[in-house]
């Protein structure tokens, strides 16, 4: 079933939220479905036409004390009506008691409710933020990824043609480590590809010959980043005699990942290649790309020009 539990979020989120569990603690395992975050100030006042119940309700000053100004038997009535729609959770902000109506018909319909000292609408925005993030389009690819001169690069290629050893060469010069071997790839705002690894394997690498190593270990904590976008894709190719390559350079290849293209370098390998100056350089590349200039374009209408005089 699509979506996360209640309980999942309590777990990821709990302690930055600062959440703590009320009541409905057998509606843990309810499932919220959506990514966005609703006030239900309307609902409590009684109107709940285009009420969003799938979304995670948050109670801040204004719903506290609007109900607060409802007698008791109304006050329960706005609530059992919010609850009967089969919202996920509600969260009550600023640290305000939840009212004891709410802590009732929470435990009646087994909707968990969670008290937090945050300031609603930073609450809000960290949820929203956390959500948007469990919610996004989500791929999980064989390869490296690592941040070149502020480019985010994923490095693929067979097993064996020196991804991880590419990777460990561009550490040595100072660039940093998202991850290896396995590249977890979001999809974020709909717009923009982000990398990242497991939180397990975090800060470690496997060279063979040398087997597992911890780069933050050996290298600093400086040479390690938690994610970084993916700017370009490098594939490594064993190099093949009888297989053309690209040598100008004018024509961009781009790659699909999440329906989204990146721009695409192949580079093939062989014995005498420095590998790693080749992956710095297609960073440098791209970077200047970006800006506008691409100098195998320049050169081909220069000489186009030159052509055309004569």
């Amino acid at each position: 079933m699509r979506g996360i539990r209640v309980g999942y979020l309590f777990e990821r989120m709990g302690e930055e939220l600062r959440l703590s569990l009320q009541a409905g603690q057998r509606g843990v395992n309810r499932r919220i479905k959506v990514a966005e975050v609703e006030r239900p100030g309307l609902a409590i006042t009684g109107f709940f036409d285009y009420f969003a119940a799938r979304r995670v309700q948050v109670i801040g000053k204004v719903e506290i004390y609007y109900m607060r100004t409802l007698t008791s038997q109304v006050r329960r009535e706005r609530i059992r009506q919010l609850m009967e729609r089969n919202v996920p959770c509600i969260m009550v902000a600023r640290n305000y008691r939840p009212p004891d109506e709410l802590i009732e018909e929470a435990n009646n319909f087994n909707v968990p409710l969670f008290r937090t000292p945050m300031i609603t609408m930073n609450l809000v925005n960290r949820l929203t933020l956390f959500l948007d993030e469990e919610f996004a389009p989500t791929v999980s690819i064989p390869g490296n990824m690592m941040e070149v001169f502020g480019v985010g690069v994923l490095i693929r290629g067979k097993g064996g043609v020196g991804k991880s050893e590419t990777s460990l060469g561009l550490i040595e010069k100072g660039h940093r480590l998202v991850t290896d071997d396995i590249v977890r790839i979001h999809l974020r705002e709909g717009r923009y590809l982000v990398g990242t690894g497991a939180e397990l394997t975090r800060h470690h690498m496997e060279i063979r010959g040398l087997g597992i190593i911890n780069v933050q270990a050996l290298f600093g904590a400086v040479c390690f980043k938690e994610e970084a976008p993916i700017d370009l894709v490098v594939t490594l190719e064993r190099w093949d005699p009888e297989k053309e390559y690209e040598r100008l350079g004018i024509e961009e290849e781009t790659i699909s990942i999440l329906s989204k293209p990146v721009p695409h370098v192949l580079v093939p390998v062989r014995v005498g290649r420095d590998i790693v100056l080749m992956v710095e350089t297609a960073a440098l590349m791209h970077r200047l790309k970006a800006t506008g200039y691409n100098p195998a374009k320049q050169l081909n209408e220069q000489l186009v020009a030159l052509m055309t005089k004569s």
